[in-house]
């Protein structure tokens, strides 16, 4: 069974990406901010990252640059989320 750590600040958006994970079988962790992330990232515990790109305290993009300067995880597979209208950015 897979290890995914799931870092989303909204509670509905993480619940859900959790409940659909869970059912498929997988382990899952939720995290609301990018420094977190990044502390429980860096165990190696994890298989997949899925990372909200407004994270507080490190966004997901900073995040995610963090992991992947660390040889051991620079081949972590990463998966954005946002809640960001296209059509507002």
């Amino acid at each position: 069974m897979s290890a995914i750590l799931i870092a989303e600040d909204h509670d509905e958006i993480a619940s859900f990406v959790d409940k659909g994970l869970r059912a498929s079988g997988y382990r899952t962790t939720i995290v609301g901010d990018g420094r977190q992330a990044w502390a429980l990232a860096s165990t190696g515990a994890f298989d997949l990252l899925v990372l909200d790109v407004g994270l507080p305290g490190l966004d997901g993009f900073e995040t995610a640059a963090l992991i992947h300067q660390h040889p051991r995880f620079e081949r972590t597979p990463i998966i954005f989320v946002t809640a960001v209208n296209v059509g507002d950015m």
